[in-house]
């Protein structure tokens, strides 16, 4: 490993057969958007997380905006969403005209709380102004407390989409991340545990809903002979060449799974001693992909910062990041509502304080990791 070797937070892993698909591409023309691979692509994501169909689109946010609109997200209207999370779970409201709401963690999971969204839902009841849909985040790949989630929008009607783009291949009581909700929701960017580059994959049970998001996808064209459109469109379905990538690296997906988990036991043999320092937690019950190892420094315990640990690292040519800066906190959505899972305490704004991510790609090295784990140590003891 040469010296000045970045090590990335979570760089793309090819499996070697991508070039396979990306050539049939080529020799068959199939190069605009569309085509065998996309179809193939679909079908091996829905029969892998064990939905009835999927649609493969541009990106995430693209497959969140989709599902919005299929459950009738217009302006005026309001959508709860996890708050401690990358803000494109919520921009897709905004492009809509809606209005997000945003619901605190717990600290189980880091996932949105059952007992901040049922305040919400209570209030939202009481005001007749229930959600158009909760947007409930699996943060880091590891699933929320769904079966709860999911009794509490029950109760009120509200249907639940689930941003699983950082837990493709996690389980949550057996079962698929991803799968839960009326709609499902993957990404595939270059950081994400699989890549197709850029892209999206939105699943679901509805195969009906699915129909028309393929439809709304392709700019709504309406079927006849000349260009026709009757309600607005957009143009959000996956390259085919892209596709192919995607097809390559859902074949190693579980390899890839087990790599990750691989890294964060290694990361918590070497320094899960430190006291003070937590690692983001696994909830009974459930398998997180391990996507990020992520952690937590008390500052009653441990006098380095996150920041500080991160801006030493980069000195190294390593590659850490904080945890996501709560949406309640961004400027965009300042004096937007929302609710604690604690009165008078918020979980997500403890954990953006004390919270870091280390680097956690499939294709580490021992020997990265090594270095790693000995820059943080050298930090934490000195």
């Amino acid at each position: 490993m040469s010296i000045n070797k970045r090590i990335f937070l979570s760089s793309p892993h090819m499996s070697g057969n991508e070039q396979k698909y990306i050539n049939h591409a080529f020799e068959t023309n199939w190069i605009a958007p569309l085509g065998p691979n996309v179809d193939s692509f679909e079908e091996e994501i829905a029969s892998y997380v064990g939905t009835e169909g999927a649609v493969a689109v541009s990106s995430g946010t693209a497959a969140i905006q989709l599902a919005l609109d299929l459950l009738g997200v217009s302006k005026g209207d309001i959508v709860f969403c996890s708050s401690l999370t990358f803000i494109a779970s919520a921009n897709p409201i905004v492009y809509l005209g809606g209005t997000p709401v945003f619901i605190d963690s717990e600290p189980n999971t880091w996932n949105m709380s059952p007992r901040a969204l049922e305040k919400a839902l209570k209030e939202s009841s009481i005001n007749r102004k229930l959600p158009k849909a909760v947007i409930v985040v699996n943060l880091y790949g590891q699933s929320a407390k769904m079966d709860e989630l999911l009794q509490v929008c029950n109760r009120y009607n509200v249907p639940i989409i689930e941003d699983a783009a950082e837990s493709l291949g996690s389980k949550y009581n057996g079962k698929k991340s991803g799968s839960f909700g009326k709609f499902g929701v993957y990404s595939f960017n270059g950081n994400k545990i699989i890549t197709t580059s850029g892209g999206g994959m939105l699943v679901s049970n509805d195969v009906e809903a699915l129909n028309r998001a393929r439809f709304l996808a392709t700019q709504a064209r309406d079927p006849a002979p000349h260009y026709q459109h009757s309600v607005v469109g957009y143009n959000y379905r996956l390259s085919n060449i892209l596709a192919g990538v995607g097809r390559a690296q859902l074949a190693v997906l579980d390899d890839r799974v087990r790599a990750r988990r691989t890294i964060f036991e290694r990361y918590q043999e070497a320094l899960g001693h430190i006291e003070g320092l937590t690692f983001m937690p696994e909830l009974e019950g459930t398998m997180s992909n391990r996507w990020l190892t992520t952690l937590t420094l008390d500052p009653v315990l441990i006098k380095v910062t996150p920041y500080e640990i991160i801006e030493k690292l980069a000195e190294d040519n390593i590659e850490a990041r904080p945890v996501w800066k709560p949406l309640h906190l961004q400027p965009l959505f300042e004096g937007s509502k929302y609710y604690t899972h604690e009165e008078g305490y918020s979980v997500s704004d403890g954990l953006f304080a004390r919270g870091l991510c280390l680097p956690s790609g499939s294709n580490m090295t021992e020997q990265e990791q090594d270095k790693v784990v000995n820059r943080v140590l050298g930090l934490l003891e000195d």
